[in-house]
């Protein structure tokens, strides 16, 4: 890139102000839950909950690829500079990715569709680790959402809700992560998620934007319908899996950004997830 200026740039801070500068605006532009705001970027503490994706990435047991990065370049180039370029493929579902309404509601939101304002908002922590450990099945209830609700009120309507199992402590270990490690088996799952009717209460009652969980599906393992998928795609709520470790985020008063990669009709994709926290 090319300047008029002779004043000197250091490019690290013109990135970091850049997206200083964006993200102020993105959360600017998301409308507050409950009235509440985010916090100041520049006040705020930052979580990454997104695992990295690699060579060990878990994808569904029937997923017949996983996450290839192939090197294109990487060394000194004829005119004497350093050059790197990889390319990726990967299946839509798996690492930390989103679920798109489409992925289980024909007609629904495909990935790129998904409102920019429904993955930017207040998070709804719900802590489950205690009966996640006592249970591998574990679901979600309507009487653990009325205990965080006597705790912290009314979760707030346009809130990502982020279930907190503890699962993420055993990524990348597939056998413990997903409760069976057999390839191109999903019969034998085991591990926690949400109830459908603690689902139809957030979906249909608190109109909340997102779910989202620490393991591998919004559906608890031994699922055989999907029934959570089905509630939440039909309203067009997203669904958020394979968050990485939750256990920084209170209950209430943190924000999320969430924003997958922007692929045309596609029923998921990767995502990065960030947690803005209040000092």
């Amino acid at each position: 890139m090319r300047r008029s200026s002779s004043a000197a740039v250091v490019p690290g801070a013109v990135a970091a102000g850049a997206v200083a500068l964006a993200t102020a605006g993105l959360l600017a532009a998301a409308p507050p839950a409950k009235g509440s705001r985010p916090p100041a970027l520049d006040a705020a503490r930052m979580v990454d909950l997104s695992h990295p994706f690699d060579e060990r990435t878990l994808y569904w047991p029937t997923a017949t690829s996983g996450f290839k990065l192939q090197s294109l370049h990487r060394g000194v180039t004829p005119a004497g500079f350093f050059y790197a370029a990889n390319s990726f493929c990967a299946p839509e579902h798996g690492g930390t990715h989103l679920d798109a309404p489409v992925h289980f509601a024909d007609g629904r939101q495909t990935l790129d569709q998904v409102p920019i304002e429904r993955l930017i908002a207040p998070a709804a922590v719900i802590d489950v680790t205690g009966p996640a450990a006592a249970d591998a099945d574990y679901r979600l209830t309507t009487q653990d959402l009325a205990g965080w609700e006597t705790r912290h009120g009314r979760i707030p309507e346009g809130a990502i809700v982020l279930l907190r199992t503890g699962w993420a402590a055993r990524w990348p270990d597939a056998k413990r992560y997903f409760g069976d490690d057999t390839p191109g088996d999903a019969s034998r799952l085991h591990f926690p998620s949400y109830g459908v009717d603690a689902a139809r209460q957030l979906v249909e009652e608190r109109r909340v934007a997102v779910l989202g969980v620490d393991t591998a599906s919004i559906d608890y393992g031994p699922s055989k319908d999907f029934a959570v998928h089905q509630v939440a795609a039909r309203a067009n709520v997203p669904g958020l899996e394979n968050l990485a470790d939750l256990g920084a985020l209170p209950e209430s008063g943190a924000w999320v950004i969430a924003l997958p990669m922007k692929i045309a009709g596609g029923s998921g994709g990767p995502v990065r997830v960030v947690a803005l926290l209040p000092r």
